[in-house]
């Protein structure tokens, strides 16, 4: 189903689903602006809704009818947000209020400011109509300047930090009792959503993880059970923690290691998980060749972000959140 909208006279496509061509249309877009910017304008959480073809879609084709500006829509979130908990684990993916309708978009660098961006984020607010959430990844000026004149407020901030794995890494120190070991696909699935619901109870979209968005990762070319490291209680199995590591192409294809999520069961707060599941995934990676490491954590997050700075991670670039009531 399409429909047609004029948008200060650019004509924005909305459609409910993509066809594989467009799929296809699409990513090559969302590259060629991470070439040009240096950032990719998908989180990862986006891109599989986009190959899954989930989501609404605005699309602006150009003259010779080539893909020259996207946005991608979710609707908002119904689940209410339960009382957040003193330890804030860390994770790639970005949090937004409950209630927001989220998008994020992107413009081929060769077809900017011709108000194709701002065509974009005026369709796709009309399109969500209510409050709407927006990434921009890589904090550009124009985007700063675009957000600010459409009434948009800066409430967000995820830094990018990164870390030579040639540096010092403490041995991981676990509480009597405690051990750590490697994920077991098909054994440990259901226990993990469980404690990654608990663990990120306050977190709009990590916290509403179910089977599917595990199995939709654990289907990706980069899973390794080897580095998804879970800690787990001698006695009884319990799983009482997780640290999930991911590799992929970093900048110029070199391969980066990622801190992809690390998360704790409440109950077992206070006994130094977090930081030897931390240490524990860094020296995996760096075991596997890796010469750097990144992760994203929240600005207001000071306890992990004093964590990370202290195991040398240093401050890369920054994605901002921006939002409208």
């Amino acid at each position: 189903m399409t429909s047609r909208a004029a948008v200060t006279s650019v004509q924005v496509g909305i459609v409910g689903e993509l066809t594989e061509d467009l799929v296809r249309e699409v990513l090559a877009l969302a590259e060629a602006a991470a070439v040009t910017d240096g950032a990719n304008p998908f989180s990862e959480h986006t891109l599989l809704r986009i190959r899954q073809g989930h989501g609404t879609h605005l699309l602006i084709h150009g003259p010779d009818d080539q893909l020259t500006g996207y946005a991608h829509l979710e609707p908002a979130s119904t689940d209410e947000p339960t009382t957040p908990s003193d330890d804030k684990p860390t994770s790639s993916a970005e949090a937004v209020g409950t209630g927001d309708a989220t998008a994020e978009l992107v413009v081929h660098p060769a077809r900017r400011r011709r108000g194709l961006g701002r065509a974009l984020v005026t369709a796709t607010a009309a399109h969500a109509g209510g409050p709407l959430y927006v990434w921009a990844h890589g904090d550009h000026p124009s985007a700063a300047a675009l957000a600010l004149d459409l009434g948009f407020e800066r409430v967000r901030v995820l830094w990018q930090m990164r870390l030579p794995l040639s540096t010092p890494l403490p041995e991981p120190r676990l509480a009597a009792g405690m051990s750590i070991r490697a994920f077991r696909p098909g054994v440990d699935d259901e226990a993990w959503v469980a404690v990654n619901r608990r663990a990120f109870a306050s977190h709009p979209e990590q916290g509403r993880w179910t089977l599917a968005d595990l199995h939709a990762r654990m289907a990706e070319p980069w899973f390794d059970p080897a580095g998804f490291l879970v800690a787990t209680e001698d006695a009884t199995g319990r799983l009482l923690g997780f640290h999930w590591t991911k590799v992929h192409a970093g900048d110029g294809s070199v391969p980066i290691g990622e801190v992809y999520v690390v998360g704790v069961e409440p109950d077992a707060h206070g006994l130094g998980l977090g930081r030897a599941l931390t240490t524990a995934g860094l020296r995996h990676l760096r075991d596997q060749g890796l010469t750097r490491a990144m992760l994203y954590v929240d600005e207001s997050n000071t306890s992990a972000v004093r964590l990370y700075s202290r195991l040398g991670f240093a401050r890369r670039s920054i994605d901002v959140g921006y939002r409208r009531a």
